[in-house]
């Protein structure tokens, strides 16, 4: 088998439900902009992969990955995955565009195999638990009263992302767990908006909520005060989210016991090799590691580890609605996904359909 072609669509989708993130964080864009990659190969069976920021994106399938993918078996995922990695020495990928040739040619793989992915991942389980992410909203009430919705659809467990201030996102958090109960998770996500002092006084409020995790409070830069934080605390640290890097900087993070719990994703560390990279290493320590992000390639990943505990599904707007148009990505009564059961990663696409909808479509031979 050898690839034979990629071919790269750039489209653009109206943005239904507009929200902000925390103080000094740009909000949701008027549009969202995307790249579905294709792996064309000669015998039939193509791999897929998308990121975000689609034209820089297509711009790395014409220059960059072309030249590493074209003529190359798909299965030797490992050789071209270490590929990337050397180009990204002079390219300096974005972090988002680092793993999006070997997803799609995961995608490849399971479907030689057919299987769906996470099954030839070695598969852990067939569904998991999802957590609501919210998104920054305007008022304590309306966290109230979007967790309540969250918890009538059957979710266990919610995620804040809050203003970015100390006094009103602890009080945010005291409150919110007076009016769940003990019984729901609860977890904070920073987005790395404090400083170290700042991160140290919301951390202990955070303890005394008894929430579950503490997620990137400060920027990723610092592994020493990282270090200060989980020292100066109970609460479990998650990092990291976007330090560039993979498992290897991951590494870093465990050896210098500046993280309690390990952040993976398929499109921030390098698609699922990468991803399960960095699972296998924080699995070595006895330590969690938490999937940043929804969307299939990362249910995949859910599915195929066994430390990890929840499925990440963002909250913008009404859960009910969302649920329903999240389709077999939405919770169950229970709050529970289900991994889908289609041979490799699981989307449904029109090739032809896609290219007549792209603002941009080109394919490379």
């Amino acid at each position: 088998m050898r690839i034979i072609g990629l071919e790269a669509y750039v489209l653009e989708h109206e943005v239904k439900r507009h929200y902000r993130w925390r103080k000094g964080l740009p909000g949701s864009p008027q549009k969202q902009e995307i790249c579905w990659l294709r792996v064309v190969t000669d015998e039939g069976i193509d791999g897929w992969a998308v990121s975000s920021h689609g034209y820089i994106v297509a711009d790395l399938v014409r220059r960059r990955l072309k030249e590493i993918a074209i003529g190359q078996d798909p299965l030797l995922k490992e050789h071209l995955w270490h590929q990337v990695w050397e180009f990204d020495r002079i390219e300096e990928f974005p972090i988002y565009a680092l793993g999006l040739l070997d997803i799609a040619l995961w995608d490849i793989t399971a479907k030689v195999a057919n299987l769906p992915l996470y099954k030839l991942l070695g598969g852990a389980r067939d569904k998991i638990l999802a957590y609501a992410s919210t998104v920054t909203w305007e008022t304590i009430d309306d966290y109230l009263r979007y967790a309540d919705e969250c918890l009538a659809l059957g979710y266990k467990a919610i995620k804040i992302h809050a203003w970015g201030d100390v006094e009103q996102d602890g009080k945010l958090a005291k409150i919110l767990r007076k009016h769940v109960g003990d019984e729901i998770a609860l977890m904070y996500d920073g987005s790395a908006g404090f400083r170290y002092e700042e991160a140290l006084k919301l951390g202990r409020i955070l303890e005394e909520a008894n929430f579950l995790w503490y997620e990137e409070p400060m920027r990723e830069f610092n592994i020493w005060q990282y270090q200060r934080l989980c020292n100066d605390l109970d609460i479990p640290i998650l990092v990291p989210e976007t330090a560039d890097g993979c498992h290897y900087n991951a590494a870093d993070f465990v050896v210098h016991g500046a993280c309690d719990l390990l952040r993976t994703s398929t499109h921030y560390k390098g698609g699922i090799t990468g991803a399960m990279r960095i699972a296998h290493l924080a699995d070595a320590f006895g330590m969690y590691v938490e999937v940043h992000g929804g969307g299939l390639p990362n249910l995949h990943l859910c599915g195929a580890i066994p430390n990890t505990r929840y499925y990440e599904i963002l909250v913008v707007n009404d859960p009910k609605t969302e649920r329903e148009e999240q389709g077999e990505l939405g919770i169950d009564d229970e709050g529970y996904v289900h991994l889908p059961k289609r041979p490799g990663i699981g989307w449904q696409i029109d090739a032809n359909k896609l290219a007549k909808e792209a603002l941009w479509f080109k394919k490379f031979e």
